[in-house]
């Protein structure tokens, strides 16, 4: 039974008229469906899987096959009518899964860690069309977010000694030159995305994470196996970053949770800390400071022993950005003045720092702090004092990002940060020329985040200063040049 898919038990059985209804109108015969769950299924390595059109028949006529069946077949009826097909949807049910396994608390555990990616990055790759994949998730909030992550604290068992060459398995031994051009080519998408915005290379990020999959679950040297893990956190953390940008927002949460998975297997605390600040930032992007707090104060504790100064000033950063939401002026100002403190003593430091940190800058910085008395500003009701706290560093931001080719989106964010300063001092006009600025870079870089930003300041800024010219002009530049329609590549 177990090789061709079939379920164990059919009593009561009656008629599937929800996969009738999906197989009828997909045009497929029962010998074509049944030749591609075959096929899928040797894609995947369940070479036991072998059906045939009586198979399928019995499925019709009310038979549950067991995993990985349904799965395949939402993926297939999916890829036949552009849109996502659930398991549900199919009348099929899924087997021995809990319900925790679609969502963030997942197993910490290395072979677990991989199948996931794995499986999740083919799903994206394969619906790689906008809210397919991220449709079919849901956002964890609060402590069924919070709890899973702090378990990237505990101690993993020791892992299984690595398969030797002469110990029946072939191992598929990676030169080091191989890895190298791994790690590069990470580098390589981090640089585009920082200059052209999650839109554009989202597709072959999540491309290049498949493949480092499939190396994992092939017999490696124990370093080889570290690096592999480390290159897998690093693209699933860039992967994430980049559905954040174009608004996948489940899509981003469930790569970052797998992000920090990959890199507790590799070991590497700081990378994790840096994973933790990304889904913090999230947090604070959909309304929810108090996760965003949480999860800096896990990413500070887990790398308080490993962590260099640009790291922690960073995350001394976002944890400003934290308290300033939450409306903490006092702790939001002691939080800035670390971050600043903290950062002077990057230039002391003389060990190497990780590619993924390098873009908090003395412009992140102030960049980073200036936007939280901008948001103390809006908590405070619109406070013209934080706003005049925000404004000579946002400046700053602006005039060294000016001078960076590759930071764009960033650059774009502060033009939109900057613009809102001087709208809450009661300055439309100032306003209104930084945002056209701003929108002159927006054009250039795909972020539905600066997009959707750029909008809303503007939309404040007519609703506020409506009959003011310099407002006027800019609301039609907006409309002209970035619509409301205006579709964003995935």
């Amino acid at each position: 039974m177990g090789g061709s898919g079939g379920s164990g038990t059919n009593a009561e059985k009656r008629p599937n008229e929800q996969l009738s209804s999906w197989f009828v109108r997909s045009g497929w015969s029962k010998g074509e469906l049944a030749r591609q769950v075959n096929r899928r299924a040797r894609e995947m390595g369940a070479h036991h899987i072998s059906t045939d059109t009586s198979r399928v028949r019995r499925w019709l006529d009310g038979e549950q096959p067991r995993e990985p069946i349904p799965r395949i077949m939402s993926e297939l009826f999916s890829e036949r009518f552009g849109c996502v097909v659930a398991i549900e949807d199919l009348g099929l049910r899924t087997a021995h899964q809990p319900p925790s396994m679609s969502g963030v608390d997942l197993p910490w555990a290395g072979p677990q860690t991989v199948s996931m990616i794995s499986d999740f990055s083919r799903s994206d790759l394969m619906l790689a069309r906008r809210g397919f994949l991220g449709s079919a998730l849901t956002l964890a909030a609060g402590p069924s977010l919070i709890e899973p992550m702090q378990r990237w604290l505990v101690p993993s068992p020791a892992a299984a000694a690595p398969l030797s060459p002469g110990s029946g398995n072939r191992m598929t031994r990676l030169s080091g030159p191989e890895l190298d051009l791994l790690e590069s080519t990470t580098v390589m998408f981090r640089q585009w995305d920082a200059q052209c915005g999650g839109g554009l290379r989202r597709k072959a990020v999540v491309g290049q994470l498949h493949e480092v999959t499939d190396l994992l679950q092939e017999p490696q040297p124990a370093e080889t196996m570290r690096r592999l893990y480390k290159v897998a956190a690093e693209l699933a953390e860039l992967a994430g970053w980049m559905s954040y940008d174009i608004g996948l927002q489940p899509t981003a949460q469930k790569y970052f949770v797998l992000a920090l998975h990959a890199a507790k297997e590799a070991g590497e605390k700081e990378l994790g800390s840096y994973i933790l600040s990304s889904m913090s930032r999230q947090m604070i992007h959909l309304g929810r400071p108090d996760d965003a707090l949480e999860l800096i104060h896990l990413a500070q504790y887990g790398s308080r022993d490993v962590a260099g100064s640009r790291t922690t000033s960073m995350l001394y950063a976002m944890e400003a950005r934290a308290y300033a939401n939450m409306g903490q002026p006092s702790r939001t100002k002691r939080a800035v003045r670390m971050a600043e403190d903290t950062f002077a003593d990057v230039a002391l430091e003389t060990e190497p720092e990780p590619d993924w940190i390098r873009f908090f800058s003395e412009a992140e910085l102030h960049g980073e702090n200036s936007h939280s008395y901008r948001d103390l500003a809006y908590v405070a009701g619109r406070s013209p004092m934080y706003a005049s706290m925000a404004e000579p560093l946002m400046e700053r931001a602006v005039e060294l990002f000016a001078d960076d080719s590759v930071h764009q989106r960033s650059y774009a964010l502060n033009l939109i940060g900057l613009a809102t300063v001087h709208m809450l001092q009661k300055e439309p006009e100032r306003g209104s020329a930084r945002a056209e600025e701003a929108l002159v870079v927006a054009r250039k870089v795909r972020s539905e985040r600066v997009n959707t930003r750029l909008r809303k300041t503007v939309d404040i800024a007519a609703r506020t200063y409506g009959d003011v010219a310099e407002v006027v002009r800019l609301t039609e530049q907006l409309a002209t040049h970035l619509p409301e329609t205006a579709a964003e590549a995935v």
